[in-house]
């Protein structure tokens, strides 16, 4: 069973930046990497878990929350087996933990990576 695993949060004051990314580790998927659709989610205390944004197989296509569009740009380097989440004009609503995970297809949850902005 695949497992994916999201780093690469952390504090920053709003307005800033973060880059995110998730990759593979303890085993290897049926197809290529690129075979799969991506996507990345967030979950605030006390709050339900929330759909950020997913992105194709190779990329190409692309797909946000209103929240996340106009700052957030997810992108794949699929030779590394990595998807990425560039976070920028971070705002405090953005602070939660982040997950990554298959769109229209699941892994196991991660531990996620933490994002706290805050001044």
């Amino acid at each position: 069973q695949v497992q994916l695993v999201e780093s690469g949060g952390g504090l920053v004051q709003p307005g800033g930046s973060l880059r995110l990314a998730c990759t593979t580790s303890g085993g290897t998927f049926e197809h290529p990497f690129n075979y799969y659709a991506l996507a990345w989610w967030r979950q605030a205390p006390g709050k339900d878990r929330e759909f950020v944004a997913a992105a194709s197989g190779n990329g190409g296509l692309t797909y946000y929350s209103d929240s996340a569009k106009g700052r957030f740009t997810i992108s794949r380097d699929n030779a590394k087996n990595t998807v990425f989440l560039e976070m920028n004009s971070l705002k405090p609503e953005d602070t939660a933990v982040y997950y990554c995970n298959g769109a229209g297809w699941a892994a196991p949850w991660g531990q996620g990576t933490q994002v706290a902005v805050s001044s």
